[in-house]
């Protein structure tokens, strides 16, 4: 079947959309898997362990799909473990260590809500492939945005300490947010045929649902004198490079190794 310039271009376009969710998925699913053992509690291990693991189930679903389409016949694994790192587009926000308790519930916080806003309006994508993620992911999603905000809000009215630590993790991660609203041509052509999402259309409602929170919190939604970006073009933080050589490591050490 020959393929026309068009659909070949529209492949490819959809195909890196993807790689984008899909590394943001597989990165913070990295992060928050630091936290096994770590925890405060055995629950918190147990359920910032299932949250990585939904994350990873996302990955491996976005970044399968992406080496679908983008002609190099790559699996997810391919894409995960086979990249350096100038070559994966997540957001910063994701690869930002995770800090303390209250840093890392500050970076759920922040996206837990924009990625649940995009899920649900992924699921009414022209894509059947992205609006089948979309429907299934926003049900997980939502647990994930539910357990940051009941964190957010007992760490907020609990201890001056914690009230304080809480807060100071919001402003930790806030100019990290303003990324993940970010559009460029790629998103807005996608957008345009109800393939993909803008995510700047989720921006009001993210940050009214956030403040809701943090208002209930006792916090002060935070006004950042910088904001970060460059992830989507490839541009990383300096603890990217530990963050993925562990990731990639046994990998690295037994390529073509099967278990």
């Amino acid at each position: 079947m020959t393929v026309s310039p068009t659909e070949a271009r529209t492949a490819q376009d959809v195909a890196a959309y993807a790689l984008r969710l899909g590394d943001d998925a597989l990165i913070l699913s990295q992060r928050l898997c630091a936290w096994v053992t770590n925890a405060p509690t055995i629950e918190e291990d147990l359920a910032l362990s299932n949250i990585a693991l939904d994350l990873l189930g996302h990955a491996r679903t976005l970044l399968a799909y992406s080496g679908e389409l983008d002609g190099t016949g790559r699996s997810d694994d391919d894409l995960a473990y086979g990249r350096t790192e100038r070559h994966f587009r997540n957001v910063l926000l994701v690869e930002l260590d995770n800090g303390d308790f209250a840093v890392t519930i500050a970076r759920q916080l922040v996206y837990a809500r924009y990625s649940m806003l995009l899920c649900t309006a992924l699921a009414e994508s022209g894509d059947a492939t992205l609006a089948g993620f979309g429907a299934r992911a926003a049900k997980e999603v939502e647990y994930h945005w539910m357990h940051a905000s009941q964190w957010t809000v007992r760490l907020g009215r609990g201890t001056a300490e914690s009230h304080r630590r809480m807060q100071a993790g919001l402003d930790r991660v806030w100019p990290y947010a303003g990324e993940l609203f970010e559009t460029d041509e790629l998103v807005r052509r996608l957008d345009a045929d109800g393939t993909a999402v803008d995510p700047a259309r989720l921006r009001a409602d993210w940050e009214r649902e956030v403040a809701a929170v943090l208002t209930d919190a006792g916090l002060t939604v935070p006004v950042p004198s910088w904001h970060a970006s460059g992830g989507r073009s490839g541009l990383h933080t300096e603890g990217f490079g530990p963050l993925l050589a562990e990731l990639q490591s046994v990998r690295r050490q037994y390529p073509g190794g099967t278990w």
